[in-house]
């Protein structure tokens, strides 16, 4: 069991939750997905025992994902969701309540910062401290962020994509777009439904991104064969897409994003701008391990990026970090 308090870090994204135990480092890391029975209003499953269940359930049985765009879209069930967590990482018994440090996307309003609070709070914390996802990113990726420096993180989540200028431990310039991972799974979706009238899953859309997708055309050079529905006969169909086709779905939301990074860097003073160019740009997140994602941000901007060393952890160990400091 652990000690008096126990100090947690919760990374609740909308594709993944990750928890971080102070002095333990990440010791979970599960999709944040909820499965419900509609007959009865239950919860059958969270967590990965849920995301099995996506698109192979009976009618009755509704798989839904209570974050959305980094923000909570379904209270009760994220509440289910963090104490569930909270109960696995600390035990059952909740003797001594832990302190609890989540992290937030950048744009989000005080009603729903609010919430995530109220959330934690309600499933069992003691007190629920909120971090900057674009900080906690920061300090993951080894950035120190306390210096007079200027740092720029670009982080591409399942829900939301934070970009930000931090120096002296705060936000100098940033900005925060609801274009993520998820979007991009959706746009993979749209484009082969209209290309080649065949419907796919979340789940195949986000391995074809995985598998041959990129940031730019001539970036690689992959095929996959894709099953799916025919559109049209309702049969199973299976189909060839190729690298060229996802770059083609994702290319609207990828212009977006390095659009953003611009709007960003334009708002920076020059003095943290010089340091960008020195230190280059950190992407950071899910979303960032898209093929030559930073390549491309490099050619747009004419500054260095590159990917941090373990971008799917960076937000969990920045906000571990952050609690490992504060007392």
């Amino acid at each position: 069991m652990f000690g008096m308090s126990t100090s947690v870090g919760i990374d609740l994204g909308t594709a993944n939750v990750l928890v971080y135990v102070k002095g333990k480092g990440i010791v979970l890391r599960e999709p944040s997905v909820v499965t419900i029975d509609k007959e009865n209003d239950s919860i059958l499953a969270i967590g990965e025992e849920a995301r099995e269940m996506i698109g192979r359930t009976p009618g009755n049985i509704v798989a839904i994902r209570p974050l959305r765009d980094g923000v909570i879209a379904d209270y009760d069930m994220t509440e289910a969701m963090i104490r569930h967590f909270l109960e696995k990482v600390v035990g059952r018994s909740f003797l001594f309540r832990p302190r609890v440090m989540i992290c937030v996307p950048t744009g989000v309003t005080v009603v729903e910062k609010r919430a995530v609070q109220e959330a934690a709070e309600q499933a069992g914390a003691k007190t629920a401290e909120l971090i900057e996802e674009p900080i906690a990113a920061a300090l993951g990726a080894g950035i120190d962020i306390s210096e007079p420096v200027g740092s720029m993180v670009v982080d591409i989540g399942g829900g939301t994509c934070d970009i930000a200028v931090i120096s002296l431990g705060g936000i100098v310039s940033g900005d925060s777009l609801r274009i993520a991972g998820n979007q991009f799974d959706s746009d993979i979706e749209e484009f082969i439904k209209k290309r080649h009238s065949l419907m796919i899953g979340e789940r195949t859309a986000e391995n074809i991104k995985t598998e041959i997708g990129a940031a730019y055309p001539d970036a690689r050079r992959e095929k996959m064969s894709v099953r799916g529905r025919d559109v049209v006969t309702g049969l199973p169909k299976t189909i060839e897409v190729t690298t060229d086709e996802i770059v083609e779905a994702l290319s609207d939301s990828i212009s977006k994003i390095i659009s953003s990074v611009r709007k960003v860097l334009e708002g920076t003073p020059p003095e943290l701008a010089a340091d960008i160019i020195d230190r280059g740009i950190i992407l950071t997140g899910g979303g960032a391990m898209l093929y030559g994602l930073d390549k491309l941000i490099q050619k747009e901007t004419n500054i260095p990026a590159s990917v941090a060393d373990d971008p799917l952890s960076c937000v969990a160990l920045g906000t571990g970090k952050a609690l490992e400091e504060s007392k």
